[in-house]
């Protein structure tokens, strides 16, 4: 068959984009590496618990279309992000708000944990931080680095804040109330029944095949004018939502990635582990970043309980990219990558892989949107 569009990656991006030029009268084939669909936010259920398999994925968004844009596939609950973070033999509310001062300091009104936070800041004496080390004491004061920000960002990296730069950490956001809501946007939940399904609607209609890599399906070489695959399917274009420097055979180098390895255990004996869905561990000694309890995600009353282990590595070729290290040498790296991109007729490249950028959930809805514009526009 000839179609509009070769869709590689059946993640969110790839969905959406997808589902919009659907509506536009154009035909997609989607294929997909792995063996299922829905890309990082793909849930499965396990003893009717619906477990976020890649990590947890919390949407939330300021945008009233995008909100209700994905309301049209799935109900949402209304489930608010309020992680607890482990350190030692203390726990502490995040993000870093007036439940948190309270329990650090013992102090009970804002000008208090303001006094706090600017006397420690005084005392580190940091005016023109070098590394991200500096640049916590500069924002926090010794106490909040020391205990919420170090070991957490030392695992997260893979490295000792004195060798990470500054950027990293353009601000820290405090909030001198007592609201444990870790996001600010108004519109927050999971969808009733996992993310899953809303790939699966936006895929009706659209064949999809799984197990099946772009290297392994597609004959054409880069640059043809026509867009074969093996089984005979001929293609216009190509959206490609996998990593830009493997598309380009890694030829200018590789892109960087932190990664990250999850362990998931079912407790058959115990129906609440931790009480919250979220909590992290901020001890570097603790090798895990955090601990995901599936159930509380849909305030689950389920006999048993599923957590992960979350615990991040470094990325190397034929491990799974989560993070882009988006540093000057890599920033640089890709700009050349969007230059051999610039120059293709017949190839787009979307998503956190295929743009290397982190993404939010509705920050990728957006983003597709835009490409879908873009593609109407070419048309016109």
């Amino acid at each position: 068959m000839k179609y509009d569009y070769l869709i590689v990656g059946a993640g969110l991006f790839g969905a959406v984009f997808a589902y919009e030029m659907r509506k536009q009268g154009k035909t997609s084939l989607v294929i997909e590496k792995r063996d299922h669909i829905a890309g990082n936010i793909y849930t499965r259920s396990q003893s009717d618990i619906n477990v976020h398999e890649y990590g947890a994925h919390i949407f939330h968004t300021s945008d009233k279309k995008v909100w209700d844009y994905v309301n049209s596939f799935a109900e949402f609950n209304n489930y608010i992000n309020s992680p607890i973070a482990v350190y030692k033999d203390e726990l502490y509310n995040l993000p870093f708000n007036m439940n948190t001062f309270s329990k650090m300091w013992g102090v009970r009104t804002p000008a208090e944990a303001k006094a706090e936070i600017e006397r420690q800041i005084k005392e580190a004496g940091i005016t023109d931080p070098q590394n991200l080390e500096e640049q916590a004491l500069s924002l926090a004061g010794r106490d909040i680095y020391e205990k919420l920000v170090k070991g957490y960002t030392e695992k997260q990296w893979g490295r000792d804040c004195k060798e990470l730069p500054a950027f990293i950490i353009k601000r820290l956001p405090f909030r001198f109330t007592y609201d444990n809501n870790y996001f600010n946007d108004p519109y927050q939940g999971i969808p009733k029944g996992g993310y899953t399904q809303i790939i699966e609607k936006m895929l009706e209609g659209t064949p999809v095949l799984t197990n099946t890599a772009y290297a392994d399906y597609v004959v054409s070489e880069q640059g043809a004018q026509e867009i074969k695959a093996k089984d005979g399917n001929t293609f216009g274009k190509v959206l490609y939502t996998g990593m830009i420097d493997e598309y380009y055979g890694f030829k200018l180098g590789h892109l960087e990635y932190r990664s990250v390895r999850f362990e998931t255990k079912e407790l058959a004996d115990t129906d609440n582990f931790q009480g919250n869905a979220v909590v992290n561990y901020e001890e570097r000694e603790i090798p895990y970043t955090r601990i995901i309890e599936h159930k509380h995600f849909e305030f689950g009353k389920q006999p048993t309980t599923i957590i992960s282990y979350e615990y991040p590595s470094e990325w190397k070729p034929g491990v799974d990219p989560y993070y882009p290290i988006n540093n000057d040498r890599n920033n640089e790296l890709f700009g050349q990558y969007q230059e051999l991109a610039a120059e293709e007729k017949n190839v787009l490249f979307g998503g956190r892989l295929g743009q290397y950028k982190y993404y939010d959930m509705d920050k990728v809805i957006l983003a597709a949107w835009e490409m879908v514009e873009s593609e109407k526009n070419e048309e016109r």
